[in-house]
């Protein structure tokens, strides 16, 4: 259980840093 919700925790943290990136690229 514990491996499954650090699972998702890594997902998310990585997903938020896409969307950071994208946004970052467009206003350039």
């Amino acid at each position: 259980m514990f491996d499954l919700v650090l699972g998702g925790m890594v997902t998310l943290v990585l997903l938020v840093y896409l969307v950071y990136a994208l946004m970052k690229t467009e206003e350039l």
